[in-house]
């Protein structure tokens, strides 16, 4: 029995103006169901159809939605830090202390974009341990093993390069040890310590220079690998899901040998 506010529903996906933003039409049937999943440029990137032993905490531990949860944390807890932060030198450290000290909340803001950060470095080094763990990486899945050995070291990038945007004395003498790290790299050291700091000493070229690969580069490269990601799970056949023992001791046993017949 529809209700009124099902009625309301339906009215509302039948309008012109929705029809004109979601091309699948209203309903809701199976197909309708697909059609808005497969004509979405978001959704798209999920499978129409699950299996529900794929999404049971047993088989991922949901490790992978719950870095993608921290990820989300971050873009926000980050544009709002944005608001009261400059990536100058004499300003950058002023602007710590007064989210620390003035703005309201500012030091709840803080601690959980840090926190965040550091539980997402976590989060991704289990989840790669989970998936080699379950073998998931193995055939059709190389390539999307691939996509997380990138994003992994986008999120180290990322914990990296916000480390100097206090400008305290810590963050300074640490990326000063990084990037002499760097320089030691054989033939290209000098080339990525010079690239990396926009000069040859940690100052303010360096510290403009980590700000926007914080803020901009590395985010925007993140969520297009993300969406490769997810896209990828999609494709090579959903969730990767072990078979049980018995069945898969029978699917590697070799085929008993024809009796002869006489």
């Amino acid at each position: 029995m529809t209700t009124k506010t099902d009625q309301i529903i339906e009215q509302v996906r039948g309008s012109r103006v929705w029809r004109s933003v979601f091309r699948s039409g209203s309903g809701n049937s199976t197909l309708h169901r697909a059609l808005a999943i497969q004509q979405n440029v978001f959704l798209h990137l999920f499978s129409t159809k699950v299996r529900k032993r794929m999404v049971s905490f047993s088989s991922t531990w949901y490790l992978g939605t719950l870095t993608l949860g921290t990820f989300l944390i971050l873009v926000v807890t980050g544009i709002l830090l944005m608001l009261y932060y400059h990536p100058s030198v004499p300003q950058a450290y002023a602007d710590m202390k007064d989210l620390q000290f003035v703005v309201s909340s500012g030091l709840f803001l803080r601690n959980l974009h840090r926190w965040s950060a550091q539980l997402m470095v976590f989060l991704v080094f289990a989840h790669m341990f989970k998936v080699f763990y379950r073998g998931a990486y193995r055939t059709p899945r190389e390539f999307n093993w691939v996509i997380g050995i990138v994003l992994l070291l986008i999120t180290l990038l990322l914990s990296y390069t916000g480390y100097l945007l206090p400008w305290d004395q810590l963050a300074f003498w640490a990326i000063t040890v990084g990037s002499n790290i760097s320089s030691a790299v054989p033939i290209v050291g000098s080339k990525i310590h010079f690239l990396l700091l926009g000069g040859n000493q940690v100052n303010a070229n360096a510290l403009l220079r980590f700000y926007v690969l914080h803020c901009v580069v590395l985010p925007l490269t993140a969520i297009v690998f993300i969406a490769i990601h997810f896209w990828r799970i999609r494709k090579d056949g959903g969730l990767y899901v072990q078979q049980s023992e018995p069945r898969a001791q029978a699917a590697a046993a070799p085929p008993l040998p024809a009796k002869e017949t006489k």
